[in-house]
C-alpha cells in the first residue's frame, strides 16, 4: 500500500435537483481524479417509482445525463477523470443507455459499467411469507409495491473500476459508496480493512450532500461568503482512511470545522454504530482540524465488521393526495386563514357525504407565516400575510377532484384579503408511502455489467457480528454557586438536523468543548421531547461524540410518516435543528457572558432569568 498516494474526489451533487454548476466547477478546476454524484433519497426513490410507473424508460435521475454529463463529458474524458454516480435510481440500465447515446453523439467512447442487484421487488411474496415487517413502524408489507431496493455497498463499484470502467452507474446504494468504491479500487482496500473502510465512508458521508460540507446550511450562515459562487467539496484521501476536505480555489463558501462537524452528524443515528453495507462505523472519536481557510483535516473514524443484512427502501401506493393553498392578507390574517382551511374541509366533507363517498383518509391545515410548525413556541400571532395550505388524502382520485375544485371559491366566498399566486386548480397526485426493512445479504446477488459481460460480486458477510463498544462517558457538569442567566442554545452550540424515514436527528456541536457537559446536563432527552411534544410522538435518544464535542439527538415518530408520506410543511426535518437552537437554557453567569461575547469580568448582572442571548 502506497502511504504517500493521494486520491482526489469531487462531490458534484447532493440530491436530484442540485445546481448545474457543481460538475463543471469541479472538472474545470483540474484538481480531481474522480467526479462523484449522489442523487438518491427516500423521497427521490418515490418520485422515480412514480415516473417509471408512467413510462418504463424513466426511473433514473435525468439531470445526470441531460445536464451534468452533457456539460462535462468531453473534458472528463480528456483529463481521464473517472465518474461514479447513483443516478441509475430504479432503472440504472436506462440511465446507462441514455448516457451512451449522449457519448456517441459527442463522438466519445467511455466504458460504462452498470451496477445491479439492488432491485428486490420480485421477492415480495417470499418476504410476506416470512412475515417481514417495516423496521420502524412494525407494519406488515403491503399487498403490492412500486419498488423495493436494497442499499448496496461499494464492492461492485470498486470491481468495475478494477475492470477498467470509465463511468460507473449504480441503482440504490448507500450515499457514501460512490466515494468509497473509488478508494477501495485505488488503495486496494479489502472487505477486512475495516478501519480504512470507515474512513473512506466518512469521506463519502461528508461530501454526499454537496455544498453542505463547504458552508451550506451552516448555523452561523453570516460567516459563509459568496453563496452564489459556493464551492463544491473536494476530498484528498489517504491510504489510512484519513482525508482533507477543501473546495476549488476562488469559489465561495468556507471550510469551517463547525460546518464539517455539522455534516458529520447529518442524518445519522447512533454515531458509534453507523451501519453501512461494507463496514460498521464509529465516528465518536473523529477529530476535525482546520489547516487553513480552504482545508480541514478529518481523521479518527473506527471500523468494525458490518452486519449480515441490507437495509431495503421500498415504496407503495397509498391512494392519492391533493394540496391546495390560498394567501390571506390583512388584520388577523392567521385567524382568517385557519377558518378558511376549516371551511374548505367542512364543505368538501359535506359534498363527499352527499355523493356517498367515504371521508378523507387524512386531512391537515398548515399556515405559512404564522409559525404553526413551532406549536406552543410560536411568537408570530399577528402576521398580516399568511398562506393557508390544506392537504387531503383519499383512496379515490376522483374524490380529490372535488376538493381541487373547492379551493378557489374561497377567494370570493369567505375571508377579505383572500388571493393567491395563480396556477389554477391543484393537481391530484399518487400518494406514495416509503417503508424500510432488513434483508439477509445472502438473498441479494450484486453484480456489474461492462462491455456486455456480467460479473457477480459477493457481498461482505462477516462470520461473527461486531462486538458492541461501550459509549464514552460525558464528564459530569460541576454546578457552581454563581447566578444563572438565560441564553439560547444557539449561543452555546451549532446544530443541523435531517431525516431517516419518520425519524429526525439533530446534531448539536458545542462552540467550546468545555461547554459540552453543561449542554448535556441541561438539554436532556426529556427536555427535547417536551420542547417538540407537538411534533414528536416517540422517544428521544442521545449519543455523545467526544471527538468533536457533540451530541446527536434521535427523535422517533417525528415527521408525520416522513418523506412523501408526510403532510408537514417540513417533511424532512430540515428546520428542527433551527427550532431547537432557539430553546432557552439557564447557565452560569460566566458561561452566559462568554457565550454572548461580554467581558468575563463583568459580574454586576442580575441573577434573575434574564435573556442575554439576543445579540447573536
Amino acid at each position: 500500500m502506497n502511504n504517500s498516494k493521494v486520491v482526489r474526489i469531487g462531490g458534484a451533487s447532493g440530491f436530484w435537483g442540485d445546481s448545474s454548476v457543481g460538475a463543471p466547477q469541479l472538472v474545470h478546476s483540474g484538481q480531481i481524479d474522480y467526479l462523484v454524484f449522489d442523487y438518491l433519497a427516500e423521497t427521490t426513490m418515490a418520485i422515480l417509482a412514480a415516473q417509471r410507473r408512467r413510462s418504463p424508460e424513466l426511473g433514473y435521475a435525468t439531470d445526470f445525463v441531460d445536464i451534468a454529463m452533457q456539460q462535462v463529458l468531453p473534458e472528463v474524458m480528456r483529463q481521464g477523470i473517472k465518474v461514479v454516480s447513483n443516478a441509475g435510481g430504479i432503472n440504472p440500465q436506462a440511465c446507462a443507455n441514455a448516457l451512451q447515446a449522449l457519448a456517441t453523439a459527442q463522438g466519445l467512447q467511455p466504458r460504462i459499467a452498470v451496477v445491479e442487484g439492488d432491485d428486490v421487488s420480485a421477492m415480495l411474496a417470499q418476504l410476506q411469507a416470512a412475515h417481514t415487517r417495516d423496521m420502524f413502524s412494525g407494519d406488515a408489507l403491503p399487498a403490492k409495491w412500486l419498488s423495493a431496493n436494497a442499499y448496496l455497498g461499494a464492492a461492485a463499484i470498486a470491481r468495475a473500476l478494477d475492470d477498467g470502467a470509465d463511468i460507473v452507474i449504480t441503482g440504490r446504494c448507500v450515499d457514501s459508496a460512490v466515494t468509497l468504491g473509488p478508494l477501495m479500487h485505488e488503495f486496494g482496500w479489502t472487505a477486512n480493512d475495516h478501519q480504512q473502510l470507515a474512513g473512506g465512508s466518512l469521506a463519502g458521508h461528508i461530501i454526499e450532500c454537496g455544498c453542505q460540507a463547504t458552508g451550506g446550511l451552516h448555523t452561523d450562515w453570516q460567516d459563509v461568503p459568496d453563496w452564489d459562487q459556493i464551492g463544491y467539496p473536494i476530498v484528498h484521501c489517504h491510504a489510512d482512511g484519513s482525508f482533507e476536505v477543501g473546495k476549488p480555489p476562488g469559489t465561495g463558501g468556507k471550510l469551517l470545522r463547525a460546518a464539517v462537524a455539522e455534516q458529520l452528524l447529518y442524518e445519522i443515528g447512533d454515531p458509534g454504530a453507523y451501519a453501512l453495507p461494507d463496514v460498521l462505523c464509529d465516528f465518536r472519536q473523529v477529530l476535525i482540524t482546520p489547516l487553513n481557510d480552504d482545508w480541514v483535516r478529518v481523521e479518527g473514524a473506527i471500523g468494525r465488521a458490518p452486519s449480515t443484512q441490507y437495509k431495503v427502501s421500498a415504496t407503495a401506493m397509498q391512494g392519492y393526495r391533493c394540496t391546495g393553498s390560498m394567501v390571506i392578507i390583512g388584520i388577523d390574517a392567521a385567524a382568517k386563514a385557519q377558518r378558511t382551511g376549516e371551511a374548505i374541509l367542512k364543505r368538501c366533507r359535506h359534498l363527499l357525504a352527499q355523493a356517498g363517498h367515504a371521508d378523507f383518509s387524512a386531512a391537515s391545515i398548515n399556515l405559512f407565516g404564522a409559525e404553526t410548525l413551532y406549536g406552543p413556541h410560536a411568537r408570530t400571532s399577528a402576521s398580516r400575510e399568511v398562506m393557508v395550505r390544506v392537504v387531503v388524502d383519499h383512496p379515490s382520485k376522483e374524490v380529490l377532484e372535488i376538493f381541487a375544485r373547492e379551493i378557489a371559491p374561497s377567494g370570493t366566498s369567505w375571508s377579505p384579503g383572500t388571493t393567491g399566486p395563480g396556477g389554477g386548480r391543484p393537481a391530484v397526485s399518487p400518494l406514495i408511502k416509503p417503508l424500510s426493512f432488513l434483508l439477509d445479504k445472502s438473498l441479494v446477488e450484486m453484480s456489474y455489467s461492462l462491455d456486455g459481460k456480467r460479473v457477480v460480486v459477493p457481498a461482505s458477510i462477516p462470520l461473527d457480528p461486531a462486538p458492541a463498544v461501550p459509549a464514552p462517558q460525558v464528564p459530569p457538569w460541576q454546578e457552581t454557586a454563581e447566578p444563572q442567566l438565560q441564553v439560547r442554545l444557539l449561543d452555546l452550540a451549532w446544530a443541523r438536523s435531517g431525516d431517516k424515514g419518520n425519524l429526525s436527528n439533530i446534531g448539536v456541536v458545542a462552540r467550546r468543548p468545555e461547554w459540552l457537559p453543561l449542554i448535556w446536563a441541561r438539554l436532556t432527552p426529556e427536555v427535547v421531547n417536551a420542547y417538540f411534544q407537538h411534533l414528536v410522538h416517540g422517544p428521544v435518544e442521545r449519543f455523545h461524540l467526544p471527538g468533536i464535542a457533540a451530541i446527536n439527538y434521535l427523535l422517533h415518530q417525528a415527521l408525520d410518516g416522513g418523506g412523501p408520506g408526510s403532510s408537514r410543511i417540513d417533511p424532512l426535518g430540515k428546520g428542527m435543528g433551527q427550532m431547537l437552537l432557539d430553546i432557552p437554557l439557564m447557565v452560569p453567569q460566566s458561561v452566559a457572558l462568554q457565550a454572548v461575547g461580554w467581558p468575563a469580568d463583568l459580574t454586576e448582572v442580575s441573577a434573575q432569568s434574564t435573556p442575554v442571548g439576543a445579540s447573536r
